[in-house]
Parts: C-alpha cells; structure tokens; sequence
C-alpha cells in the first residue's frame, strides 16, 4: 500500500509495475508528450516534465521507498526529489540528439553545454522574528552522490561494458512490413533495457545495488538576512543531486514568512493592532506593545489627544530592517476604542457628560405637515453586519462609475 499514486498515474501503470513496465510506459509518455512534437502546445511541455520527473523518482529504488512510504512530501524533506532535467533524462534513455534518435522531431536535442542535474528547490518558512534580527538556519536534506565503493561505474573495474545490442543508445530501430511498405521505429533495448551498459548481477556493486549512486545526507547553513522578503532565493552551487556524467545540481531554498500573530508586514513597514478603552481614547493615557526583539514599546496617548475608532498613528524608524538600505521602516498603530456596556448610560452618567462633552449635533426637523413614524433601533447579528459592510464596500465601489466587480482601467502617460 503505499501512501500516493500520483507518479504512477502520471506514467499509468499501477504502484507494483516493474523496472521494465515503467521504462516501457516512460517511453510512450515521453515520445507523446515532447515539447519537440508538440511546438505548439504549451500544455504537452509541462505533461512531458511531469512524466519525466515521475520516471526519474520511480526509476530509482531508493527514491520509489521514500515516495511510496511518504508521498512527495517525503521526497521534499528529505531532499531526494533533485534529479536530471527532463530534456536530459530524455537524452540520456533514447541515445542522445546526436544518436539513432535525433532528429525525429526536427532538430533533435539541443546541447546546451555540459549536463547538469537538475536544482532542488525547498521552501524555508521563517519567523518575523528571525526575519527582523536576523539568524543562520541549519538544514539537514537527502542528495545522491557517486558510490564511493564503485566510482560511479555500478559494478567492477572491467565488468561494466557497453551494450553490443544497441551501441550504447538505450534504443534499437526495428523494422516491420506493413503490406508494401516497410515501417521504421524505435524500441528498448532488450539486451540492457534501455540502460545502455551490460552488468552481470554478480559483478554489481553491493553498495548502490549497480545504481552508480547513494543517499547521503548533509547539513547546509542557510543565512536569513535581517529583512528579508518572501520569494528571496539562497542558493548552493554544486551542493545537489550527482550522477555519473554530469555535473553535480544545485540547491535552491526560497524564504517564506510565517504569519504572525501580532503583526503584519507590507515592505519595511509593520502594522499594528491596538485596543483601547473610550477613557483612553479621550483623556490619554499608555500602552505597551512587545516588539518582534524582546524589547517592550511604551507608546503615550496625550491627554486631550482625541484618538477616534479606526484612526492610524505612526512610530517613526520602529518597522522592519531594510535588506539594502540598513535602516529600518516605521510601525503604523490602528486604534480599535471600545465603548462601555450599555449599563454605564444612567441617568446620573449621563448628566455629567453632557455637562463635559460638547451638546448634541441638532438635525433639521421635519417639516409640520410631514407623516412622522416613530422606531427603535435593533441588534443586527453577525450575519447581517456582514450583508451591511458588502453593501458598504459596494457604493464606495460605484462612486467613480464602475459597478461593483468591474475592472478598472487607467490610460498611461505617454
């Protein structure tokens, strides 16, 4: 039973399919799929990397347990989901643009230089708190290496030779006579299976089972910089997958910032959350706000400063640290007032404040001849405060004459 089929999906065979059921299923897939025969349609490019990464995974023992005990998830933690690129897996299981196969979709394979294992990218969710001092993050991840015990080759000094079936290409063309016509096309190899090589199972290394690599795991220090944003990108040149050939991967960790239960972040800036009772708000006072360093703010409200609901303060030089400037960006306070219970309205209470705060706004009475009806105000629930604020949000949106849900447009300057 195994955790996710998804892989085994994508090449449609079933999670107990063999090496050479999975080989014959990547091929089909492949040959269908690639970007070469289907110029244009960007969909097929995208089929084509699904299906060759999925083969990449399965194809490998060591990689097929972690994804069939754990899932990708297993494969992303664990840093055994690098490989070769599609382009290069592709080349490498049918020979090459150079080869037999090349040129079958008009241009064959590109050579791009030297081959590269393909970057392993991670996600790494830090604090705001790591974010504004700043810290060093050790992460342990899985890669392949060359099997030191056999060097790469997957069996003995000498025991490892070039399959005489198919000259070293994986494939073999065939031909058949359909009527008066002869038909030319490519199959595997049934000598080596598409592998390419002859290894006698007795001469296979013990070690990496004649896979020509291993599963080791290292410890990488990722440096988060003090104001780093979402989407920054740490790279480790050389530090991913190998395999015999090509040249070693890279490892990529992208930061993402957590949410914070306190705080919101836009920039360098920080938006904070404050409530504050009506006293507060009206004759001044302190509140404390514990800062992402430890330290503690005493913000004062003066007294006579009258802070209204909703309104916004600013702490200069209080935000974030900037990754480039090295200066820091400013916190903004949003003032929530609450009000007192309905029981504190008493007719002593309210005596004495209009004695202190100023009278009553006087509105226009109506005229004498007008029908007047008389009502009281009712609770709206949390249901209708919510109907309210859309209807709300809806005018403010039709102020300027585009209905609600319509798409703004501006004309440039030229």
């Amino acid at each position: 039973m195994v955790k996710e089929s998804t892989y085994y999906d994508l090449l449609g065979v079933g999670p107990g399919a063999s090496e050479a059921e999975l080989k014959s299923a990547y091929k089909k897939g492949a040959l269908k799929h690639h970007p070469d025969k289907n110029a244009h349609n960007p969909a097929a490019a995208d089929k084509f990397k699904e299906i060759s990464h999925a083969y990449e995974v399965l194809s490998d023992p060591q990689k097929r347990q972690i994804y069939d005990q754990y899932g990708v998830e297993g494969l992303e933690q664990g840093g055994a989901g690098g490989g070769m690129a599609a382009e290069d897996l592709f080349a490498q299981f049918f020979g090459g643009g150079g080869g037999a196969f090349g040129g079958m979709f008009g241009g064959g394979m590109r050579e791009t230089g030297p081959k590269k294992a393909r970057t392993i990218h991670h996600v790494h969710k830090v604090s705001l708190e790591d974010i504004y001092k700043g810290k060093v993050s050790k992460l342990a991840l899985q890669k392949s290496v060359i099997c030191p015990a056999c060097d790469g080759r997957g069996g003995k000094e000498g025991a490892v030779r070039t399959c005489t079936g198919c000259n070293g290409l994986g494939m073999k063309t065939m031909m058949r006579q359909m009527g008066p016509m002869i038909q030319r096309f490519q199959t595997l190899c049934p000598d080596c299976q598409g592998e390419r090589e002859i290894i006698r199972d007795k001469d296979r290394c013990k070690r990496c089972s004649g896979k020509k690599t291993i599963v080791e795991r290292k410890v990488l220090h990722v440096h988060v910089d003090k104001g780093v944003k979402t989407g920054h990108k740490v790279d480790f040149r050389g530090d991913g997958d190998q395999s015999p050939g090509i040249l070693p991967g890279d490892v990529q960790f992208e930061i993402e910032q957590k949410p914070h239960p306190r705080f919101q972040r836009k920039d360098d800036d920080l938006f904070y959350q404050a409530e504050i009772d009506l006293l507060t708000a009206l004759a001044g006072g302190q509140i404390h706000i514990e800062h992402l360093d430890d330290r503690w703010l005493t913000v004062t409200v003066e007294p006579g400063e009258v802070i209204s609901p909703g309104e916004i303060k600013m702490i200069r030089g209080q935000g974030m640290p900037s990754m480039r400037h090295h200066d820091f960006g400013n916190l903004y306070i949003q003032f929530d007032v609450k009000f007192p219970s309905a029981m504190f309205n008493t007719p002593e209470r309210i005596a004495q404040l209009e004695e202190i705060l100023p009278p009553r706004k006087q509105f226009a009475p109506p005229p004498a001849d007008a029908m007047i009806d008389d009502f009281n105000l009712e609770p709206v629930d949390q249901s209708g405060q919510r109907r309210a604020q859309g209807a709300t949000s809806m005018d403010e949106d039709e102020e300027d004459g585009v209905p609600h849900g319509a798409e703004r447009m501006q004309c440039a300057s030229q």
